[in-house]
């Protein structure tokens, strides 16, 4: 038997769901295409509309085509589901961004105390396993790249129509031996472990969003960022030998996920959900108390240099550095002095009479024996904090990243003087939108609201 057999010859059913959103907890489908192939060829067609039960918002009736009006007579789920599974009994379940279209069936017959499996092959990783050079992988690159045509883009019939087409040409440009292996490796069964339901590793999808491990007890252990949530997750239980993923693998007991409309979103919502919920296995961000500072005085008789936290400063924006904890800040400051021949005495880091110990180790110009003017070390101190002066905000008022996930869903987070929709600073959110305004992220759009 060539290899192809045992991939692209079995039955196959492409799939295609148009649904409210993206969310297959939260979501309905409104509409299910299937199209039945056999040997290479198709065989059957099927296609309903679905009454979803809520409302469609406005973008997706947009994006789809399908409106309120013509869902309002269509039959629920319940009443299609009998006829949508027998179709899909005992076929290789194909769909584009897979993962999405099989985690809202799962969810749908769930609903109706029904179980759900079938083996999964996503074309999206077909394309790029096929065609990796290539940039684009979502439909409308796969049908560009091949020449395939759709009558119907964005509606579930027409969209399974172009999955089938796809195959078709994978079968007919790629010989058995090289198409075989890579269907059957992408089908394959994903290791996981044994407490967890197998199941979780054909639902998760295919794209940026954040994951929670949760324990016993249901108590939160980990919370991570991925721009392929499939990938990320499953990675951390592919290889045990470092101690974070020995510790997950043995302590997991449940996995839940948020999809984000791009990569941006995930760094935000990763960085919020650490600092508000402390997973203990986070070992970045989950100190979430005060933030330090350190401020220049002028007043000649006090010490040069204060810590302090942030928050007590009267004007946050005149103080150099943001650290976690006290210590950090000292020891941030006595490197500066090391660095740059301050006197540790004058800016607060030793107490007594006499000289500091730098100026007997020749690392001190002896402002604290007269020897330099204080007004020039207060200079030459100045510039050596320079590097930790945080960024002045450079807009006018608030401003907005937006990002649009493939099925065209809206997410923009606002943030004003680095503060994330009127919440107290955060550092790690600070560090992101910094780093973002610096090396955009790709499908991130800038909007500056201007003055608030």
């Amino acid at each position: 038997m060539a290899a192809a057999d045992g991939a692209l010859e079995r039955p196959i059913a492409c799939v295609d769901l148009e649904t409210t959103g993206g969310h297959a907890g939260r979501d309905r489908v409104m509409e299910a295409g299937i199209v039945l192939v056999e040997d290479g060829a198709v065989v059957a067609e099927y296609a309903t509309l679905v009454n979803p039960g809520v409302r469609i918002p406005y973008a997706i009736q947009q994006f789809t085509g399908i409106t309120q009006e013509m869902v309002a007579d269509a039959p629920p789920f319940a009443a299609v589901a009998q006829d949508i599974a027998a179709r899909l009994d005992g076929r290789l379940f194909v769909a584009h961004n897979a993962r999405f279209d099989y985690g809202f069936l799962r969810n749908e017959f769930r609903r109706l105390g029904r179980r759900f499996r079938a083996p999964v092959l996503c074309t999206v990783r077909l394309s790029r396993a096929l065609t990796p050079a290539e940039r684009g992988h979502n439909l409308d690159a796969v049908m560009a790249r091949h020449g395939i045509a759709c009558e119907a883009r964005h509606r579930a019939l027409g969209d399974a129509r172009v999955l089938a087409e796809f195959l078709a040409i994978a079968r007919a440009q790629w010989p058995a031996e090289a198409l075989g292996p890579i269907v059957e490796r992408l089908v394959g069964t994903a290791r996981l472990p044994p407490q967890l339901d197998p199941g979780i590793a054909d639902e998760l999808p295919e794209g940026p969003g954040v994951y929670l491990f949760y324990g016993e007890d249901d108590a939160l252990l980990y919370v991570g960022k991925a721009k392929n949530l499939a990938s990320r997750v499953l990675a951390h239980f592919a290889d045990t030998r470092a101690k974070l993923e020995r510790e997950l693998a043995a302590l997991v007991r449940r996995i839940e996920w948020i999809e984000t409309a791009g990569e941006f979103g995930a760094l935000v919502t990763e960085a919020r959900l650490i600092r508000a919920r402390r997973p203990p296995l986070n070992r970045r961000g989950r100190d979430a108390g005060a933030l330090w500072a350190i401020r220049l005085r002028e007043e000649a008789a006090l010490p040069l240099a204060e810590i302090r936290e942030l928050d007590a400063l009267d004007d946050p924006g005149a103080s150099y550095g943001l650290f976690r904890r006290r210590v950090d800040a000292e020891r941030a400051l006595a490197g500066l002095a090391r660095e740059h021949a301050l006197c540790a005495k004058r800016l607060g880091l030793e107490a007594g009479e006499g000289s500091c110990v730098g100026l007997q180790l020749g690392r001190c110009r002896g402002v604290c024996v007269g020897r330099e003017p204080p007004a020039l070390h207060a200079v030459r101190a100045r510039l050596a904090l320079a590097g930790l002066k945080r960024r002045e905000w450079p807009f006018d008022g608030p401003i907005g990243v937006r990002e649009r996930d493939w099925r065209g869903v809206q997410e923009t987070h606002v943030f004003d003087r680095w503060c994330y929709e009127g919440e107290p600073f955060d550092l790690d959110l600070y560090r992101i939108l910094a780093g973002f305004l610096d090396r955009p992220i790709r499908g991130a759009e800038l909007i500056r609201y201007g003055k608030a």
